[in-house]
């Protein structure tokens, strides 16, 4: 029980407990009504001192109601997600590293009590699980980024995470083919991808690019595709076709003029008709998907002949992946002098001032690098190259449909 004796001060209250320690109460911000302090002190100083602490948080701004942070992280965590109006791709991974790698961890306690001790030890718990440092450092963003929305609404005063380099990610190289290499599995997969795989390798757009690639997006004059959208495919197995990643991701890119009359043929036997129509489609004309894909892919990569030992020796990786070819890619136009800000245009990768997207260079620049990418293939595959455009008269490639318009 308290003694009945307390101590009334310009700010605030004191009185002493029959224990003998000191208790605080100070006026609520909201209500202006006494509220006692979170815990008791064992001498009179230090009890003022305590008040005194409160009384300059809350001038300042700083003070932070002690009860806002008993909410329950989990739920915070879920109304953060539904709130941050993220891509669906995007949702879903968020939702996996939440649901694997948080919320055990973090999910039935309130928000308060993340310290930066248990964020140590849970960083630490889950690299010595063996989950890939990739997977952990992308577990540490969304928590980071949860938390500083906590910070934001009051919840808690200070970010617990605060590991340096923890959200660094370190990505593991990735092979790069050779141009010979590239079109070998071009020759070996189905012939309705031939031009999807050179086109991956020399334009270094991005699978879900190409999958939402309309006829009118494709420029054979000029050279150029312009993107203008993206699919995204779904764990559900649901398709959705959205805007490229971000504003950069809109974009005209230039390819080889050897690849121009390859897409001019694959048009010709295997696009779909009128302006809409999707420039690349499955055997049965349904939209292209990285789940069906895979297995076109791998049976190409086994049926070129290519001993991969060295690409994968070089880069340390333990496959071929279609996105290799946009790195392949990307690597050749480095190769040819292109600028670090024409990379960024050509990968669709957002750059800190949004209006270079339309400076000069995205128009003759962007076409001296497909230039030089065509200097690359001629060099490698002979001087006159294969002659890659048909005769209109020319048979269509094995299991083309009867020849649409152009």
């Amino acid at each position: 029980m308290a003694n009945d004796k307390g101590t009334r001060r310009r700010f605030g209250a004191l009185r002493q407990l029959r224990s003998g320690r000191w208790q605080i109460r100070y006026p609520d911000p909201e209500t202006g009504l006494l509220r006692p302090g979170e815990e008791t002190y064992p001498t009179k100083t230090d009890a003022e001192v305590a008040l005194t602490l409160i009384e300059a948080d809350l001038k300042r701004g700083k003070w932070v109601d002690p009860d806002a942070g008993k909410v329950n992280f989990g739920e915070f965590a879920d109304a953060w997600l539904k709130e941050r109006g993220l891509a669906d791709r995007t949702l879903e991974r968020y939702e996996g590293v939440l649901r694997l790698y948080i919320k055990p961890a973090f999910g039935a306690g309130p928000v308060a009590d993340l310290t930066s001790a248990r964020v140590r030890s849970w960083r630490s718990g889950l690299l010595d699980e063996d989950v890939g440092s990739a997977t952990v450092a992308k577990s540490y963003r969304v928590l980071r980024a949860i938390l500083y929305t906590a910070v934001d609404d009051g919840l808690i005063t200070r970010n617990p995470c605060r590991i340096k380099g923890a959200a660094d990610e370190d990505s593991a190289e990735r092979p790069v083919l050779t141009v010979p290499e590239v079109y070998a599995v071009a020759e070996a997969i189905d012939p309705r991808y031939r031009a999807l795989v050179l086109m991956a390798a020399f334009s270094t757009l991005r699978f879900g690019e190409f999958a939402a690639l309309q006829r009118r997006d494709v420029d054979l004059e000029k050279g150029i595709i312009r993107v203008r959208r993206a699919q995204a495919e779904l764990q559900t197995g649901a398709l959705k076709i959205k805007k490229p990643k971000s504003e950069a991701g809109v974009r005209p890119v230039a390819f080889p003029v050897s690849i121009v009359a390859e897409l001019s043929e694959h048009l010709r036997w295997f696009g779909e008709d009128g302006p809409a129509g999707l420039v690349f489609v499955g055997p049965r004309g349904g939209k292209l998907r990285r789940s069906n894909f895979h297995s076109v892919w791998t049976t190409a990569l086994r049926k070129s002949g290519v001993d991969w030992s060295r690409a994968m020796e070089e880069s340390g990786a333990d496959s071929i992946r279609f996105h290799d070819l946009r790195h392949t890619g990307n690597t050749l136009a480095a190769d040819t002098g292109a600028s670090t800000r024409e990379l960024m245009h050509r990968m669709g990768h957002s750059t800190m001032d949004a209006a270079l997207r339309y400076q000069h260079m995205r128009g003759e620049r962007d076409l001296l690098i497909a230039g030089g990418m065509e200097t690359a293939i001629r060099k490698a595959r002979g001087r006159g190259g294969r002659r890659a455009r048909r005769e209109k008269e020319s048979p269509p490639p094995d299991g083309a449909p009867e020849a649409s318009g152009t």
